[in-house]
């Protein structure tokens, strides 16, 4: 008799973070939705996800065991383009979780000026948990039960947390084979790799959009990055890459985290050095050029720059009283809780929003798809001149709002980015 695994349901408090930032999210929508006079017949389009979709799948993994799989699709808006956003792969992920990302997605695409809506998707299952074979196993199913769902004017996947470009590769392979034809027709997934369609920069772009925002942030607010003492939760590719980066710039590197723990030197760390442990197998608290340290107790460093990298929730209203950065940089998605925002709204502490700090990602992912999309092919250095560009002149229109009726930075982004939606949705109409 073939046994079935029962595939993660996550834990109780994982759902309730989940609910408690999509919570966050939708009063983050209203408060700014109110300061800019939408009228209720928009906002009723704008406040609820479009569609939401729990998938089951129960492949053979190679045990002989069959996996009981889920995942989750959600659409939160679609005014301005089809949906776009990762495929995660968290054992802890919830509904309420995607469709507060989903919902981050449309301001992030709508702030960065690219004409696409918001979307979000997951596979419950951890990757650590699993064999590459089996993960590739898991992968594949969950791409044949989403089919119907995806596609280049419908819902285009991309690597997030948990997932990567072997995955995205995975994925286009997939689609393709179930169509008989040797390539997609249009752009599925972004983020695969650069022989199977992908954009040269691409798993780089997020970190280096993130750092984009910092030297611009640095120079409004009078001090340089060289000798600048920067701290960093999460050395997965946005933080591994933030971290090398800010280091290439003369920033002095104190402190990383990871799931593992982190580790500290007061004259900086060799982050390359650290990228290479890590690459081999080895974890953040194990690397012999610093001292292990609690990853709790990064928070409270003295520091000018503190980049949250890693998953949601992360600077919570028992931490954020004692963060001593000039400058907060969200590369996470959500990493600041709603009472986090508050205090931090209160000491008057300077924080790039997530939707405008890591929209690096999705700008390269569309120059990813339009590449596909027109059979062409496009240059590292043109990827990585036309992404410092958008950065610095979305960067630049968020600061000029926020000086103005004296909104905060992340107020401003989705100020800015919600205006941009609501507008396209009265162009399409109120009739079916």
């Amino acid at each position: 008799m073939t046994e079935t695994i029962q595939g993660s349901r996550g834990s109780a408090s994982a759902g309730d973070d989940g609910a408690k930032m999509y919570e966050k999210v939708v009063a983050d929508f209203l408060r700014v939705a109110e300061r800019c006079n939408i009228e209720e017949r928009v906002i009723s389009r704008m406040s609820r996800p479009r569609e939401r979709i729990e998938l089951s799948f129960f492949p053979s993994l190679a045990s002989g065991q069959v996996h009981d799989g889920r995942a989750y699709i959600v659409y939160h808006n679609r005014a301005l383009g089809p949906s776009k956003g990762g495929v995660r792969m968290s054992a802890e992920v919830t509904m309420d979780e995607v469709s507060a990302l989903a919902m981050k997605m449309t301001w992030k695409t709508s702030l960065i000026g690219v004409p696409f809506g918001g979307g979000k998707s997951a596979i419950v299952c951890d990757p650590d948990g699993v064999s590459a074979q089996d993960k590739e196993v898991i992968i594949r199913a969950f791409t044949r039960a989403a089919l119907r769902h995806i596609g280049p004017e419908n819902y285009v996947l991309a690597p997030d947390m948990g997932t990567n470009e072997v995955d995205m590769g995975h994925i286009r392979d997939c689609i393709s084979y179930s169509m008989g034809d040797s390539i997609t027709r249009g752009c599925y997934v972004t983020g695969k790799p650069v022989l199977l369609g992908g954009i040269p920069g691409r798993r780089d772009a997020t970190g280096k959009g993130v750092v984009v925002t910092i030297r611009r942030a640095a120079e409004r607010l009078g001090f340089s990055l060289r000798g600048a003492r920067a701290v960093v939760q999460g050395f997965g590719n946005v933080g591994s890459v933030a971290a090398l980066e800010l280091a290439a710039r003369g920033a002095k590197v104190i402190a990383v985290a990871d799931k593992h723990g982190a580790i500290f030197r007061e004259d900086g760390l060799d982050v390359r050095a650290m990228a290479d442990h890590v690459a081999h197998g080895g974890k953040v608290p194990e690397f012999p050029g610093g001292e292990p340290m609690e990853g709790a107790e990064i928070f409270s460093l003295d520091c000018e720059i503190l980049v949250p990298a890693a998953a949601s929730a992360q600077i919570t209203g028992k931490n954020a009283d004692k963060i001593k950065a000039k400058l907060i940089a969200e590369g996470a998605n959500g990493p600041t809780t709603a009472e986090a925002d508050s205090i931090l709204r209160e000491k008057k502490s300077f924080v790039i929003p997530d939707i405008l700090c890591n929209a690096g990602g999705v700008f390269v992912s569309y120059l990813e798809y339009t590449q596909e999309t027109q059979r062409d092919q496009m240059t590292i250095e043109e990827v990585e001149s036309r992404l410092e560009k958008r950065m610095i002149a979305c960067f630049d229109a968020v600061y000029e709002r926020s000086g103005t009726e004296e909104p905060d930075m992340r107020t401003a982004a989705l100020e800015l980015a919600i205006t941009r939606v609501a507008e396209a949705v009265r162009s399409h109409g109120f009739l079916p």
